[in-house]
């Protein structure tokens, strides 16, 4: 067997017979990878408290034939922040959750690790609301994986200069000219649209540096529901309950 050091963070954790877990992780080096924590469920394991969810670190794994294994973890950040507030960490169990169903093994996700990475960062600092982040998180998200929608020029005939509206269905902005038979523009305060362009062409050391008013929040919020509604074929549990506990 082959030993080698992946950096990463821990997407999720499942009991696997007796005493094991089945760690799935988002590394630098090789993408998404799952991996064997053996007898990590025993109290006195050196993994017990390593192998969960939010763990960020260096991670020393055996490369099999068939899986991987964990040997060891380095852990740079446990984000023990949003262990202690429920909101927060089901925003956290939310964005590990989306990370998992967008990312791909053996292929080179280093933006998202380092989205997610700075994403967390951002929920443990009072002075950023977490919906914000949660948006945030999400287009970046986005345009990462080639998705995003347009938001430079009209998505039809490409102008740049006439007044646009924003069609979720139609993949972004749509000029005056362009608009007939949009169902579901609507008008963006200019500030919406800064920010959404903001986040598109920032880098992501620097995406979590600004706020917004309330009602940019609720437009952004608003956009992003429709657009994971119509383009995302998923449901994420974890923001069904983080939606019941914000109620």
């Amino acid at each position: 067997m082959n030993q080698i050091i992946l950096t990463g963070m821990i997407l999720s954790a499942t009991p696997i017979g007796e005493y094991d877990r089945r760690i799935v992780i988002l590394t630098k080096e090789q993408g998404k990878i799952s991996a064997f924590a053996k007898g990590a469920r025993r109290p006195n394991s050196h993994l017990v408290g390593a192998v969960n969810p939010f763990t960020f670190g260096k991670f020393t794994i055996y490369e099999g034939r068939a899986s991987y294994t964990i040997q060891s973890v380095e852990v740079v950040n446990y984000f023990s922040e949003l262990r202690e507030d429920i909101v927060g960490a089901y925003y956290g169990f939310y964005f590990l959750e989306f990370a998992n169903y967008y990312t791909r093994e053996n292929n080179d996700e280093k933006n998202m690790l380092k989205l997610l990475y700075q994403s967390m960062r951002a929920l443990t600092n009072e002075h950023i609301p977490d919906q914000l982040v949660r948006c945030i998180f999400e287009l970046k998200t986005y345009y990462i994986m080639g998705e995003g929608p347009e938001i430079f020029h009209c998505v039809v005939c490409g102008d740049e200069k006439r007044p646009k509206i924003f069609s979720v269905r139609k993949g972004g902005l749509v000029c005056d000219q362009c608009k007939s038979g949009v169902i579901d523009g609507i008008y963006l305060d200019q500030s919406t649209l800064y920010s959404m362009q903001y986040i598109k062409s920032q880098e992501i050391e620097k995406l979590y540096t600004f706020n917004v008013t309330d009602k940019v929040l609720r437009q952004l919020l608003k956009i992003l529901d429709r657009y994971r509604d119509i383009y995302v074929e998923h449901r994420f549990k974890s923001l069904e309950i983080l939606e019941t506990l914000s109620e």
